[in-house]
């Protein structure tokens, strides 16, 4: 297993609701490291650039009127499995069928407005990595903790 890295989005409703606190410890709490993080508003362009899979359908208009409606935090996060293990923290797309003890299912109550992104495999978390951020605004630095988290052949 290797280090993985995934884009996270705090999305408008999170940072207007005052949940980034709480979501970013409940990632730092799961041992992932936060290796890049800025507050930004998302334009009509790289909302399109974002979800460029998506211009074309009939929900587009909507979801970027949502994540343009304000601020948003991004975050590259990284640890083993990252990409999955977020996925699993943050719960299902739609808040109301999230488990509970995810993000999704102790904070949110829509489908749309569901307080957090996060890159649905490897090929997105490059791609939207990069949309985000430039490589030198991403600070990797060893995990000092990593000895108390998971096993060596686990990294």
């Amino acid at each position: 297993m290797s280090l993985e890295r995934t884009l996270i989005l705090v999305k408008p409703d999170g940072v207007q609701r005052r949940l980034i606190g709480r979501i970013v410890s409940r990632i730092e709490d799961k041992g992932l490291s936060i290796i890049g993080m800025k507050m930004l508003q998302v334009t009509p362009e790289l909302s399109k650039k974002h979800y460029a899979e998506h211009v074309t359908k009939g929900f587009y208009k909507d979801l970027e009127a949502f994540i343009t409606s304000g601020p948003v935090v991004a975050m590259v996060v990284e640890g083993p499995e990252a990409i999955t293990v977020m996925r699993t923290l943050m719960g299902k797309t739609n808040s109301r069928e999230s488990a509970p003890g995810t993000i999704r299912g102790d904070l949110g109550a829509s489908r749309q407005m569901n307080l957090i992104h996060g890159s649905d495999g490897p090929e997105a978390a490059a791609r939207e990595i990069a949309t985000y951020f430039a490589a030198s605004e991403i600070v990797a630095a060893p995990n000092a903790l990593a000895a108390h988290l998971w096993a060596t052949d686990e990294e």
